[in-house]
């Protein structure tokens, strides 16, 4: 009834899936990803029972991970989440099983007209995906040796790391097809410029959101006032507080009251604007848009996280300079990642280089980032806005203007992306990793949806 084939991990070629379907002699087939898989009683036939039930072309299930220690073996439970027309980042976690119709993915294989070394079972659940639904089960129903044990802030970075270079094209290649069968791709003419205004008081603002952040808001704030700007541009500093109760509102105060004396005795010095939000939900979208809709804000709005620094005294002039070249919606950097000390960390640099301007309003549907810094035209955030969320606000504003306007980039190192335990992801469960990689998905299948219509 189910033929059963294992492959060592998700990265497999186009020719082990062919080598799967000559085999293929059963309704059913199941791959494995992983190996030492160990079932739940009678789990295998419930799969079956919910693939029939369905109509779906493929099942998979929540499970349980075994880690090993010097204690012995601890059981987790490692729920998976649902499946969505925007589910397209290549590393969607379906598990380490994967149970298929057999018909589906036979004809799945037959139209494969690329080999591709790394893709192959990416490329095989893209073209299932558009033959009916893919199922998830919310039962544990298998157990699965977990040898992957970082903390999720460990992880966050795998996909862009540049040793995975030859992985993302190939990855590229397949969402590319993808987005072009179901009518979803963009061409680069498409796109336009963004609209212009000159009626701003400064020529930049950078923007720091925060909550609760007083071991690291220093060094932002001094990081953003630091910069060296070209006459006769000008620029300010918004730090936007959401309400913190750990002494980061008395450090910005203080720092406020540093910036107002300096500037009694030279106004060339940048202006520093404190905004202490009320106790209505902001998070970190809604202290960007009180920012954003500040009449002192300025043409270019340059994000810096309150935990973060820039490279060094340049980062807003290259960002002016890059907008200056061209009507841009958007302007995304490239960061160096660093533990709070400035050492760095690996993978180091990150470029985001899977970015082009032919296709990168394209790939930005199959990454969960499209780097940082990112820097704005306000004409064009006071017309979308941020979600009013405090994860993945900047992605769906990134996702927005890609579909319609020119984004550019600068790969010169011009922000440390500072890891440390406080950071927001640096340690998630698993569950906050799933309720954030939903709702990404999410705003990626609003998008997609958008870009079919």
């Amino acid at each position: 009834m189910i033929t059963t084939f294992s492959l060592p991990n998700r990265l497999c070629s186009t020719s082990d899936l062919r080598h799967i379907a000559e085999q293929a002699c059963t309704d059913y087939t199941l791959i494995t990803t992983k190996p030492n898989i160990r079932w739940v009683y009678l789990a295998q036939e419930r799969m079956v029972q919910v693939l029939e039930n369905t109509g779906a072309v493929m099942v998979y299930a929540d499970r349980f991970h075994e880690i090993e220690s010097a204690e012995g073996t601890l059981r987790q439970e490692a729920p998976v989440i649902d499946y969505q027309e925007g589910a397209l980042r290549d590393d969607f976690d379906f598990g380490a099983v994967l149970l298929f119709r057999t018909q589906a993915l036979l004809q799945a294989v037959r139209e494969m007209d690329a080999d591709y070394t790394y893709a192959g079972l990416y490329d095989l659940r893209l073209r299932v995906s558009r033959m009916g639904a893919l199922v998830h089960i919310p039962e544990y129903l298998y157990y699965e040796v977990e040898t992957d044990t970082r903390k999720s802030g460990e992880k966050l970075f795998d996909y862009v790391d540049p040793r995975n270079r030859a992985v993302q094209v190939e990855m590229e290649q397949c969402v590319t097809a993808h987005l072009k069968t179901i009518h979803a791709l963009i061409s680069p003419t498409e796109l336009h410029d963004a609209p212009q205004e000159d009626t701003f008081p400064v020529t930049a603002s950078v923007i720091i959101p925060c909550k609760n952040r007083v071991r690291t808001i220093r060094d932002a704030v001094r990081s953003a006032l630091s910069q060296k700007v070209h006459t006769p541009y000008i620029y300010n500093v918004f730090v936007v507080d959401d309400n913190s109760t750990d002494g980061t509102q008395a450090t910005v105060k203080e720092l406020a009251a540093e910036n107002q004396a300096l500037r009694r005795q030279d106004a060339s010095v940048p202006e520093l604007i404190y905004i202490a939000q009320d106790k209505t939900w902001h998070a970190i979208g809604g202290n960007w848009n009180v920012a954003v809709h500040d009449p002192r804000c300025g043409k270019y709005a340059i994000q810096l996280d309150s935990d973060d620094t820039y490279h060094d005294e340049t980062t807003v002039q290259r960002f002016i300079d890059k907008f200056q070249e061209n009507a841009y919606g958007m302007v995304i950097g490239t960061y160096r990642m660093t533990d709070i000390d400035g050492n760095i960390l690996p993978p180091g640099v990150i470029d985001h280089r899977e970015w082009t301007d032919t296709n990168g309003m394209n790939n930005a549907l199959r990454i969960n980032g499209l780097g940082a810094p990112r820097a704005f035209s306000t004409t064009l955030l006071r017309q979308i806005n941020f979600p009013t969320t405090k994860y993945g606000e900047d992605y769906a504003v990134g996702l927005r203007i890609s579909r319609e306007y020119r984004i550019g980039r600068i790969y010169d190192v011009v922000y440390n992306c500072r890891r440390w335990d406080d950071n927001s992801d640096a340690n998630c469960d698993i569950v906050a990793m799933n309720r954030n990689n939903w709702y990404k998905d999410r705003l990626r299948t609003w998008e997609l949806q958008a870009r079919i219509h």
